[in-house]
């Protein structure tokens, strides 16, 4: 036999060989397949949007996990929830069952065909895992409107995207209000501080010196205060009351002098005014007297230093102060506060 024909002998005693893995390869591609599928939807008829149920039972081997895998476009259908259950002992049955559930919603009219599902087999038992698609099933999608809908002439409108919307605000007009209210309580405010300006009276002039005065001694008379036993208190009131007077109608510092300070300073400028020297001077006397050696006077002697007070005032007050001189110079004499 010549070489060549001895080439086509051996090639055609391997074809029976090489054929065998493509029968086993399809014999394990059979096996892998779910020995049966029972695909249903209820209900078979919804409203547009009402939600319904794909079914999917898979009686499989026992060795086989089946998983059901969705297609990435649904079209007009919405998958509300989705379960798996199996059952390696179901009633009544042959073997293992796997049921898968889909809640579905559809938004189109008419009868729909369902997204074609895969269950694919998540393990096989001769390791070559198959994949099965299961018919396609339908559903009719209704109208939510009556039967009588088009003939009033109503209809569903598509779904439209979002729009803006103006929303109305108050925020501005709330401003203005409250910028108004601000305003009008500062003008409230100004007016009624400036009524209450208006209404205090301006403080009357003070009173003249003599009267001033004539006031103030009629003031402690009122306070009774010999009958109280309060003679040293009167003396040294009486006492402040006078050389305030005589201070100020004489322009020289009267308070703060001593009670010879206050005779040296009164000589120069008692000239024609009708001061009583000499009678001050015996006032001057006694109430040092009773100041300082802690005696209390009388009731009829303090009612006497108190006349004696108002005709000092009464002689003096009315002609007008010679001109200022220099002060005399300080004598020592007994002190008075």
């Amino acid at each position: 036999m010549s070489r060549p024909f001895a080439l086509l002998a051996a090639l055609l005693l391997c074809l029976p060989a090489l054929a065998q893995p493509d029968a086993a390869d399809a014999g394990a591609a059979q096996a892998a397949a779910p020995r049966s599928v029972h695909a249903s939807v209820q209900p078979a008829q919804v409203l547009l949007g009402e939600p319904f149920t794909y079914e999917l039972v898979v009686a499989h081997a026992a060795e086989q996990r089946w998983e059901l895998a969705l297609p990435k476009e649904l079209g007009a259908f919405e998958v509300l929830e989705q379960q798996r259950q199996r059952e390696d002992a179901p009633k009544g049955g042959a073997g293992p069952v796997t049921t898968f559930r889909l809640k579905l919603a559809a938004y189109e009219l008419g009868k729909l065909t369902l997204p074609r599902v895969t269950l694919e087999e998540a393990a096989g038992g001769a390791g070559h895992p198959g994949h099965f698609t299961p018919e396609p099933q339908t559903v009719e999608v209704r109208s939510t409107l009556g039967d009588d809908a088009a003939a009033q002439g109503a209809q569903l409108e598509d779904l439209k995207a979002p729009a803006e919307v103006a929303v109305r605000s108050w925020r501005l007009v709330w401003g203005l209000l409250a910028v108004l209210a601000l305003g009008l309580g500062a003008w409230l405010l100004a007016r009624v501080l400036a009524r209450r300006h208006a209404a205090v009276p301006p403080p009357p002039p003070p009173l003249p010196l003599v009267p001033r005065t004539h006031q103030a001694l009629r003031a402690l008379q009122a306070e009774h205060l010999p009958e109280q036993g309060r003679g040293r208190e009167f003396y040294f009131r009486l006492s402040d009351i006078l050389r305030g007077y005589l201070g100020e109608r004489f322009s020289f510092e009267a308070l703060e002098c001593t009670s010879s300070e206050l005779l040296l300073a009164l000589r120069p400028r008692a000239a024609g005014t009708g001061l009583p020297l000499a009678e001050l001077e015996r006032f001057v006397a006694g109430s040092d007297l009773v100041k300082y050696a802690k005696s209390e006077p009388p009731a009829p002697e303090c009612d006497a230093a108190l006349a004696f007070a108002h005709a000092l005032v009464d002689r003096t007050g009315d002609v007008p102060p010679p001109p200022s001189t220099p002060s005399a110079a300080h004598a020592s004499g007994p002190d008075v506060p």
